[in-house]
């Protein structure tokens, strides 16, 4: 090797490292796109799931909840309440409970706000936690609390 480090060989290292790092992208990106089908619960996406995504979202739920690790950390996260609080038996009714009790009114404590939602609106939130939990988080969240 020569000596010297002209420009045409620092043009030639630029681009072949931008090819290179380019090609690595479109190969992670594909990879990517094949995995991600295999670890949602895609086909078990029903209506009164799209309705609970619709309560969360018109409630600004995330607000003060995180999801999945996405969101406000001002509350706990929501990703795996649906095991938390007992899975199909109790979960509904424990939602549903929490629901009209709140604000708890608790001093001391962070109050969450009454919504008033109908018992339609808290059974699809609850569908809608329910099909969160069911996500490949790859265990997330690092603990059962949240």
């Amino acid at each position: 090797m020569s000596e010297t480090f002209t420009k045409g060989m620092a043009r030639n290292i630029y681009f072949g490292g931008s090819v290179f790092f380019f090609l690595v992208f479109l190969g992670l990106t594909y990879h990517t796109e094949q995995t991600f089908p295999e670890r949602t619960n895609a086909s078990e996406l029903t209506e009164a799931v799209v309705r609970g995504k619709e309560v969360w979202e018109n409630n600004n739920c995330i607000g003060c909840h995180s999801l999945l690790g996405e969101g406000a950390y001002f509350a706990p996260e929501l990703g795996n309440v649906f095991v938390r609080r007992g899975e199909d038996a109790a979960f509904k009714p424990f939602l549903s409970a929490w629901m009209k009790a709140q604000p708890l009114g608790v001093p001391g404590r962070r109050a969450m706000p009454q919504f008033n939602l109908s018992e339609q609106q808290v059974d699809d939130l609850a569908e809608f936690l329910k099909w969160t939990s069911k996500i490949d988080t790859n265990n997330w969240p690092p603990n059962k609390e949240g």
